[in-house]
């Protein structure tokens, strides 16, 4: 019999796809399965006008066997079927897709066709040193077997065959030292493979499966009778069919989608919040997303990887296609199923297309809808995934030199100093008074400690409230913003340790600005003692009753200082470093100290008082201080 060789260059192209276009070779499988799919597809669309189809919808199937001592897995379906001339075009020629010329001379119909490159039947000769596809078209009496085993070329010979449809035989290799193929000869691991990849094919997928049962108890057995246990093979359906997805919402209940979430990504604890989402048209999908009740343990590091599960016509293409989600939602989990997607010839990676970028900004939408409404009318639960993944949209408002900030910002919550809880921005804003002109925050790792500091004690006592901001990236966060509100209500964001707090009135401002002109000398001379420490030294007006405390000026805020000193390179001269300014209270007893120390000449007891005075400022700001053996000493001698 002469064997026929491979058209499209077939030796390179066949090595090629067995090779390197897969690589993972239990999703042969998978292809296997699907094309089998599109064939009873292609019957049940014939039956719809060729009334000479008798074959119920119900009645349609695909059957798995598995024998070990043969070494073979077969593939059965009662679809179409091929030709001779169909198995000849098909199977004869590389990347020539029935299922592509199908849909294409069906346009005007709804079709939904999974295989449509035709080199997924070639995943086949990653597992099998033979394969074997014995076909009989509808409407023939002819049936054909096609063999090959491998790129040197295929047979076609004429056989037999009871009924149409096609069955697919596969010769599984043997082990080698580098790969084990006998796990393909598991009749629990082709069960996974099918769940795995094909649970929602819309057709049953049936296995004879091997099991066990109790043998009924002899009427004549003793008090001392062992049961006893045979093997019998049962007929069972793999696959699920219908996905959760696709159903009404109406008719699903709560406990389903969360039984669905915690089977399906490993979580014991029920989803924060269900979306569902279905669109027609230019981007047609179903999404069931799963907003998790709680972080995973690696979601803030390296380790974690985003994205859903992509299905296209319910067979799973990728685990998790970081594609549909933006960094910011990477918390959500969930599928996408979409029969539209345009996919390279090995359905393993996703062409940048239109059509994917289309799905994943309206996914986008529907997640910020669906955070945005339960930040409305669920705010405990909101307040509580917040804890959970606020810190992940502060740092997608951050990032992208904060092109995202705008669609983020609402979704954003802080601590309000005033109200002891979480609060929105806009929350913020609309309890402003009137006179108010910043929003203030301060930056910092404990809200306490925030709260008892100097400049917070003015803003306070003024009547307004103040954003505590604990999280590193918090302040960056507020930068990037810069200010909030509509436009003719915008309010700046203002850091309470940072510049003018737009507190004091302009006669405050007038009596700060003489005192320091006429405390200019002591000034002067606190400054020459502290060197490049600081680059100023005046009269605070954000003072009440501390005597002290550290201000910054420029765009780098002294909590910025801190949070990229400890970053890995910002060691010794490469540390960033803010421009601080040392602030006294003109008020304060230790102010009167000062100006006694500096008009009596005491030049190093003034420096000694200087430093203390800036070392109490850091402590108080959270900041580290240089030496503090030297700082303890100091302190030591004024208790003399």
């Amino acid at each position: 019999m002469a064997v026929k060789q491979f058209k499209a260059e077939s030796k390179k192209l066949l090595d090629l796809m067995i090779n390197s276009i897969y690589s993972n070779k239990e999703i042969f499988l998978r292809e296997l399965i699907s094309n089998a799919s599109d064939a009873i597809d292609k019957l049940y669309f014939k039956s719809l006008t060729d009334h000479s189809v008798t074959t119920k919808k119900e009645d349609y199937k695909i059957f798995l066997a598995l024998d070990k001592d043969s070494r073979t897995i077969t593939l059965t379906d009662n679809g179409i079927g091929m030709t001779k001339e169909e198995l000849e075009k098909n199977l004869g020629t590389i990347a020539r897709s029935g299922s592509f010329d199908f849909k294409a001379e069906n346009k005007a119909e709804d079709i939904d066709i999974i295989g449509q490159f035709g080199v997924g039947f070639y995943s086949a000769f990653m597992v099998a040193s033979r394969v074997t596809v014995i076909s009989r078209a509808f409407g023939s009496e002819e049936a054909w077997k096609w063999e090959s085993k491998g790129a040197e070329g295929y047979t076609i010979t004429q056989t037999e065959k009871d009924e149409p449809g096609t069955q697919i035989i596969l010769v599984v290799k043997e082990s080698t030292e580098k790969e084990n193929y006998d796990e393909f000869l598991d009749e629990y691991n082709l069960v996974r493979i099918v769940k795995k990849y094909s649970d929602y094919v819309r057709y049953p997928i049936e296995m004879y499966r091997e099991k066990s049962r109790q043998k009924e108890k002899p009427a004549d057995a003793g008090e001392d009778y062992e049961p006893e246990y045979e093997s019998y093979t049962e007929l069972e359906t793999l696959n699920s069919m219908v996905p959760l997805w696709k159903r009404a919402k109406k008719d699903v209940a709560d406990e389903e989608y969360n039984q669905f979430y915690k089977d399906k990504f490993y979580d014991y604890t029920d989803p924060a919040r269900v979306i569902v989402s279905r669109t027609e048209g230019t981007a047609t999908y179903n999404a069931l997303l799963f907003v998790p009740g709680r972080a995973p343990y690696n979601y803030y590091t390296r380790e974690y990887e985003k994205g859903l599960q992509l299905y296209a016509s319910g067979v799973l293409i990728m685990e998790k296609c970081a594609d549909l989600l933006p960094d910011y939602f990477s918390f959500v989990k969930g599928v996408v199923d979409s029969q539209d997607l345009s996919l390279n010839i090995s359905r393993e990676m996703l062409q940048q297309d239109g059509q994917l970028k289309l799905i994943r900004g309206s996914l986008e939408k529907k997640i910020k809808n669906e955070l945005n409404a339960m930040k409305n009318n669920e705010r405990e639960k909101y307040d509580e995934f917040f804890k959970n993944f606020g810190r992940q949209l502060k740092f997608g408002c951050y990032a992208d030199y904060g092109m995202n900030a705008e669609l983020l910002k609402d979704l954003l919550l802080f601590y309000s100093a005033k109200e002891k809880k979480l609060i929105t921005l806009a929350e913020y804003l609309e309890k402003m008074p009137g006179e108010q002109k910043y929003i203030y925050y301060a930056a910092g790792e404990s809200a306490d400690r925030l709260a008892k500091l100097p400049a917070a004690e003015l803003v306070l006592e003024k009547g307004f409230d103040l954003l505590l901001l604990t999280e590193d990236v918090d302040e960056f966060c507020l930068q990037v913003l810069r200010h909030y509100g509509e436009k003719d209500k915008e309010k700046e964001f203002k850091n309470i340790s940072g510049g003018e707090l737009g507190l004091e009135t302009e006669e405050e401002k007038k009596a700060a600005q003489e005192a320091s002109e006429a405390s200019k000398p002591l000034f002067d001379a606190m400054k020459e003692a502290l060197g490049d420490k600081v680059t100023d030294v005046r009269i605070s007006t954000r003072l009440k009753s501390h005597p002290v405390c550290i201000s910054s000026e420029g765009p780098l805020s002294l909590e910025m200082e801190k949070v990229l000193g400890s970053m890995p390179g910002a060691e010794g001269e490469m540390a960033p470093k803010s421009q601080k300014v040392l602030e006294l209270n003109g008020e304060h007893p230790v102010f009167a100290k000062l100006k006694a120390l500096q008009e009596a000449g005491d030049k190093e007891t003034l420096g000694r008082y200087a430093d203390i005075l800036y070392n109490q400022a850091l402590l108080i700001e959270g900041l580290p201080i240089e030496d503090p053996v030297a700082y303890a000493q100091a302190v030591c001698e004024l208790m003399k």
